[in-house]
C-alpha cells in the first residue's frame, strides 16, 4: 500500500467489530513507529498506556465524547465499541507543556500503521481528563493529550466535496455510511 492510500483509507472510524481483538504486541508496534517518528527538539516527552483488555477498554470509554456533530448519538453501542485503545501522555517532568506537534505527530503515525495492518481508529481529545486519570491511576506528572480508538472498522467512510453552501460537517446517510466533506485542493492552496 502506498502512502497516498494509506491516507485514502486513514478515516476516522467511530464503529468497530468490537469481538475482533487486537494483540498488545501489535499496539507495541503501533507505539515503536511513534516512537520513532519526529520529535520537537527530539525530547521525546511522550508516554502510552495500552489497553486491549474488556475492563479496561470499558473504563476508557466512559470517559470519552465521540462525534460531536452528529448529535443524535452518543458513541459506538456494545458490540460495536473499540477493541483497544493508545492513550498518548505528556511526561511533565520532561516538558511542562505540550507546545508541540509530538502528540499529533504520533497519533496520525500509529493511525497510519494500524490502517497498514487492516485497522482503523479515531483521534479523541473530547475526553474527561480527571476522571480518565483517576479510573486508571495516572499519576500527576502524566498529562493526557489524546486518546487513539482502535479496531477493525465496522463502517464504511466516504470522502465527499464540500457543498455549495461550504459545509464541512460529517453525516451519515440512511444506510449508516459516514460522509466527510473535505474543501478542495484549489481552494486550500492560495496562490500569491
Amino acid at each position: 500500500m502506498n502512502i497516498n492510500d494509506l491516507v485514502l483509507k486513514n478515516r476516522s472510524y467511530r464503529r468497530f467489530h468490537q469481538s475482533e481483538s487486537i494483540d498488545t504486541n501489535t499496539l507495541k508496534d503501533l507505539v515503536n513507529l511513534a516512537r520513532l517518528s519526529a520529535s520537537a527538539a527530539n525530547r521525546q516527552p511522550l508516554k502510552f498506556i495500552l489497553s486491549n483488555e474488556k475492563e479496561k477498554n470499558d473504563r476508557i470509554f466512559s470517559c470519552l465524547a465521540w462525534a460531536a456533530y452528529l448529535r443524535e448519538w452518543s458513541g459506538p453501542d456494545e458490540g460495536e465499541r473499540p477493541s483497544a485503545y493508545i492513550i498518548i501522555l505528556l511526561d511533565t517532568g520532561i516538558i511542562k507543556t505540550m507546545e508541540y506537534p509530538d502528540h499529533g505527530i504520533a497519533a496520525q503515525t500509529i493511525l497510519l500503521g494500524a490502517v497498514e495492518k487492516g485497522l482503523g481508529g479515531c483521534m479523541l481529545a473530547a475526553i474527561r481528563k480527571a476522571e480518565l486519570a483517576k479510573l486508571l491511576g495516572i499519576p500527576e506528572e502524566y498529562a493526557i493529550l489524546l486518546v487513539i480508538a482502535l479496531g477493525k472498522p465496522k463502517e464504511k467512510v466516504v470522502i465527499d466535496a464540500v457543498g455549495p453552501g461550504g459545509d464541512i460537517k460529517y453525516w451519515r446517510d440512511k444506510d449508516l455510511v459516514h460522509h466527510v466533506p473535505k474543501r478542495s485542493l484549489d481552494d486550500i492552496i492560495l496562490k500569491l
